[in-house]
């Protein structure tokens, strides 16, 4: 794989979680030490659920003394970080846990503010991350010089769901559809065409809120497969900062815009492109992962892009089981006639989260075992099942026992296809700040009535980003 390693709302946000062994949970025992664990964007997870990860915890070697409490995150990413830093800059002592996303766990480790786990876990267990897992994955949660602060809890990217049994009806095979990437223009024709045969309300449902799901993921994606690039090739994601060439407004991003303008607003949109249009609602460019993926679940959709969480739901029985449909995302441009170097082709945004410590907590043992624990292949495969996240480490990810998973295992070729062709963000202490400015400028450059070109528009971001670029050293 090229790299492998999201999101999956807001109920928790300040003032939800406890800051001593005085709040127990009224299901936790007396004499037993709770571990607080703050999850990531969306989890959510019904009471039920949590009781049965609590139990596979048990069941993976977590003494019964320990009671790990889940304590639910906010709708988006955004929110989530803005939590994290107010809590670590004001030096709480909870949660114990924190999952944290791989795209901005770096500039915490970078300022100090996370739990070396070298200091805190043995060599074995350091040697099983540093060794067995998706590398990509553990780099996420390194310091640059490769000290260990965190340990993946699952690597994520996104494919295309479709309906399968609508696609097909429509006269259209699917066999090999899994492993062989189909062009942009083939996909929007074909989206178009199953909509109109079907009278189905929306043909490809996305996320183009403002918000850091647009510049990390979509836009991220869209951008690549038509061979572009924030700062130049793959080689340049990770700085030096302010010594990198910036092209967000070059080629495959300019491109990127005029196609999805394309099918939000028609053929006939100024500041479109030359494709299949009308496929995509407006109301996108307000929707994040839950709100793009409920029509899609509700039959409302043809195609659906989303992360693995989300096969889990829409494959389960009595949603749409096996009518369902998982493909990698298509491309505009192949590598060969790509701009920059590790771009074109299908692309998928490099995601997951991380198990970070917080250095605060003052019940570090009890928590070396919950992340021991978490580090069980039979949970991996557990919560592979269960909750559609995909295990972290290779041997587990690439097994029979995961091909043989419910649900998830029928879409290994998908996901596994999808991985070879990860592209990650680029994560620096300045990301953060460009972040925010990327996915402002898109979403707006995507409006109906923006008053500038998609050239304009890139343009000015490009400016932006440098500012922020020379700001950051």
């Amino acid at each position: 794989m090229k790299a492998v390693g999201a999101t999956s709302g807001v109920a928790g946000i300040a003032g939800c979680v406890g800051s001593g062994d005085g709040d127990k949970p009224e299901n936790a025992e007396s004499g037993q030490t709770v571990v607080r664990q703050y999850s990531g964007v969306g989890a959510n997870e019904s009471p039920e659920v949590k009781d049965q990860i609590r139990e596979q915890l048990w069941n993976a070697g977590l003494s019964e003394d320990i009671y790990v409490e889940i304590v639910d995150g906010p709708s988006t990413t955004d929110q989530l970080l803005n939590q994290y830093r107010t809590w670590l800059s004001a030096g709480r002592e909870e949660p114990d846990i924190f999952s944290m996303d791989s795209g901005w766990t770096i500039p915490f480790v970078q300022r100090g503010q996370v739990q070396n786990l070298e200091e805190l876990l043995d060599d074995s267990t350091i040697s099983t991350v540093k060794n067995d897992y998706f590398s990509a994955s553990v780099a996420s949660a390194s310091s640059p010089e490769g000290t260990l602060y965190g340990i993946p809890e699952f690597p994520d990217f996104p494919t295309i769901q479709y309906r399968k049994d609508l696609v097909e009806a429509a006269g259209y095979d699917t066999e090999g559809w899994q492993t062989e990437p189909m062009s942009w223009e083939r996909f929007a024709e074909i989206t178009a065409d199953v909509m109109a045969q079907n009278d189905v309300e929306y043909g490809y449902t996305f996320q183009a809120d403002s918000y850091g799901g647009l510049s990390c993921c979509d836009f991220n994606e869209w951008m690549t497969t038509w061979g572009g690039a924030y700062f130049g090739g793959t080689e340049n994601l990770f700085g030096p900062v302010n010594d990198r060439p910036v092209t967000v407004n070059e080629g495959g991003a300019v491109e990127a815009i005029k196609m999805v303008r394309s099918f939000i607003h028609g053929n006939d949109d100024k500041h479109g492109m030359d494709i299949t249009g009308n496929i995509s609602p407006a109301a996108t460019l307000g929707w994040t992962e839950e709100t793009s993926r409920k029509p899609f679940t509700n039959g409302n959709a043809v195609m659906h892009r989303n992360w693995p969480y989300s096969i889990a739901i829409n494959g389960a029985e009595e949603e749409l089981g096996e009518k369902l449909g998982v493909m990698p995302l298509p491309y505009g441009v192949s590598t060969d006639d790509a701009q920059f170097s590790g771009t074109g082709g299908s692309a998928s945004a490099l995601g997951g989260w991380n198990s970070v410590v917080n250095p605060n907590s003052q019940k570090k043992d009890a928590v070396v075992e919950v992340l021991k624990a978490k580090m069980s292949e039979d949970f991996m495969l557990w919560q592979f099942e269960n909750l559609g996240f995909l295990p972290p480490k290779p041997s587990v990810f690439n097994s029979d026992e995961a091909r043989d998973v419910p649900v998830m295992g029928r879409y290994m070729d998908a996901l596994q296809t999808a991985g070879s062709n990860a592209i990650p963000r680029p994560v620096t202490t300045a990301w953060p700040d460009q972040s925010g400015a990327i996915a402002s400028a898109v979403n707006k450059a995507l409006q109906k009535g923006s008053s500038q070109s998609p050239q304009e528009a890139m343009d000015a971001l490009a400016s932006t980003l440098k500012e922020i670029e020379e700001q950051s050293v």
